[in-house]
């Protein structure tokens, strides 16, 4: 099975402290999930989880940076 890319847009999404956050919540949910952040444009690319798109908005919303729809 190809691992699954999710692409998140995180208005809230502004420093280290949010990206340090945000790979604690995601990191529970699922520690083999693989994080790419891109602060500037505020968005956040998912690799390799096997988590569904709709569990990791949860988690990224519970630790209080729902994604943009």
């Amino acid at each position: 099975m190809e691992p699954t890319v999710e692409q998140f847009k995180l208005p809230d999404m502004s420093c280290g402290h949010c990206v340090a956050a945000i790979t604690e919540a995601l990191g529970e949910l699922d520690a083999k999930a693989q994080l790419s952040f891109d602060r500037e444009a505020r968005s956040l690319q998912v690799q390799g989880s096997s988590k569904s798109r709709a569990e990791l908005a949860a988690a990224l919303s519970e630790a209080g940076y729902p994604p943009a729809a």
